[in-house]
C-alpha cells in the first residue's frame, strides 16, 4: 500500500526525480514523460466522469480503467533492470487488456456502423471522452518511442493495454453520444 505522508520532498528541485526503482532521471526523460502522461489521461477520463453519471455502466468502466491507468504509471515507473528486487514491481497483465477489449465489443454492440469519421463533441461526455482518447494516443506514442531505446524495455501487456484503451474511449464517446446517434460526422471537403 502507497503511503504519502508529506507531499514535499525537494528531492526534485534539481529537475530529477526518482523512479520506483530508486534510480533517478531528468524530469523531461521519455520514461517520465510517458507515466506523466498516462495520469495526464487519467484526469482528463476524470473530467470525463463529470459527465456519466447518468451512465452508470459506463462510469463504472471508467473507474476501472482510472485504477488499471495507475498500475500502467506503477508499471512504466518500474523499469525492468535485470537486477533482482526485494519486492515484485507492479505490471499490467493481458487479463486487464482482455478486460477491455470485452467492454469495447460490449459497448459497440447496439453501436451503428460508422459511415464517416467523426468530430469530436457531440455530447460533455463524449468530447471529454474524445479529449482523453487523443491524450491516451499521445501516451501511447511516447511509450513506443521509449521501447524503441536501448535498455529500454516495456512489457507488451502495457503496450497492448494503452493502444486498446484509446479504442475503448472512441468507442465510449459513441455511447455516450446517445448510441451514436448524436455523433457529428466529418464531411470531407464540406467547407471548399
Amino acid at each position: 500500500m502507497v503511503r504519502l505522508n508529506k507531499i514535499y520532498t525537494r528531492t526534485g528541485d534539481d529537475g530529477t526525480t526518482a523512479l520506483v526503482t530508486g534510480p533517478r532521471r531528468l524530469k523531461h526523460d521519455l520514461r517520465v514523460d510517458a507515466y506523466g502522461t498516462i495520469d495526464e489521461t487519467n484526469s482528463t477520463i476524470g473530467v470525463a466522469r463529470l459527465h456519466t453519471a447518468g451512465m452508470p455502466e459506463l462510469d463504472a468502466m471508467l473507474m476501472r480503467i482510472q485504477n488499471d491507468l495507475f498500475d500502467l504509471g506503477a508499471d512504466l515507473a518500474a523499469p525492468e533492470t535485470g537486477e533482482t528486487l526485494s519486492y515484485e514491481p507492479l505490471r499490467v497483465i493481458e487479463v486487464q487488456v482482455t478486460r477491455i477489449e470485452g467492454e469495447i465489443d460490449h459497448l459497440n454492440a447496439n453501436l451503428d456502423p460508422l459511415k464517416s469519421f467523426i468530430l469530436p463533441g457531440g455530447s460533455p461526455a463524449a468530447a471529454h471522452l474524445h479529449l482523453a482518447r487523443t491524450v491516451a494516443r499521445r501516451a501511447e506514442r511516447i511509450m513506443v518511442e521509449l521501447s524503441r531505446f536501448e535498455g529500454e524495455t516495456i512489457d507488451e501487456p502495457a503496450l497492448k493495454y494503452i493502444n486498446r484503451l484509446s479504442d475503448f474511449l472512441f468507442v465510449a464517446a459513441r455511447f455516450a453520444n446517445d448510441g451514436g446517434k448524436a455523433d457529428i460526422l466529418w464531411v470531407p471537403g464540406k467547407n471548399r
